[in-house]
């Protein structure tokens, strides 16, 4: 089973790009998920809504047009499918869309990011308290696969250059502290447990000063399982060359 997981940071334009629906075919995965959709179901025509052999299912931003939301698309029928997280105070954003089938419960997931200001830096944090509630819960029924941007790196090597970063949103204390707290939970970097110390993979580049080309990256898009899935993971990677987005898509490969 493969899945793929990409902030696309507008489904609409990069779609339209050069390579898209190549790549997008070509992936032969079993699920996709975007993030940072920046549309709702409503707005796009039967290409984006119905691509061939996939079932497609959305969460929108009710307040922000043009802002978040989350699509994945399945070539199987899901047993349940639910949005947003069961807190009233996260809802609203368009920010997870969950998946779940016999094997596993996959939610897709679009995390806040914290650098706006004090306020949103809070709202991250209390985003992430409260999905690591929610996966738990969820994970007494079925294991727990999560792919999206966490906009955070976790570690060191998680980023080209983390001693300039260290001050800001998506690489301080207490977001890496949430990341060691989710991992203690038992939820594995699939990235990191095939993968290793490996430096230099990256899946976010700044649109500006030509980071991307120079691979001045951040590693903040990830595929995590609970412990109890390790077993069935056979490969984990980015792949930094397609392009489209300002992020790149990565992967899981599982056996059932």
């Amino acid at each position: 089973m493969k899945l793929v997981s990409w902030n696309v940071n507008g489904l609409r334009a990069t779609s339209c790009k050069p390579g898209f629906w190549d790549w997008f075919y070509q992936t032969g995965a079993d699920f996709i998920s975007f993030q940072e959709t920046k549309v709702a179901p409503e707005q796009l025509g039967d290409e984006l809504l119905n691509p061939t052999d996939y079932l497609s299912y959305w969460s929108a931003s009710v307040d922000k047009k043009g802002y978040s939301g989350v699509v994945t698309y399945s070539r199987q029928d899901p047993e349940e499918v639910k949005e947003e997280l069961p807190t009233p105070a996260f809802q609203g954003e368009g920010r997870v869309i969950r998946l779940t089938i016999p094997d596993f419960h996959l939610l897709n997931v679009y995390f806040p990011n914290g650098q706006k200001d004090e306020i949103r830096l809070r709202y991250k944090l209390g985003f992430y308290n409260a999905f690591l509630d929610y996966a738990e819960n969820l994970r007494k029924s079925k294991p727990i696969i999560v792919c999206g941007d966490f906009n955070t790196a976790h570690k060191f090597i998680d980023l080209a250059r983390p001693k300039n970063n260290e001050k800001t949103s998506g690489f301080l204390p207490e977001e890496r502290a949430w990341l060691d707290k989710f991992i203690a939970a038992g939820y594995v970097d699939t990235f990191r447990f095939i993968n290793g110390d490996v430096t230099g993979s990256y899946s976010w580049w700044a649109m500006r000063t030509r980071a991307r080309e120079r691979n001045i990256g951040w590693r903040i898009d990830y595929f995590f399982v609970s412990r109890e899935l390790t077993p069935k993971v056979r490969g984990a990677w980015i792949e930094p060359n397609v392009l489209g987005s300002d992020h790149c898509p990565i992967a899981l490969e599982l056996v059932f």
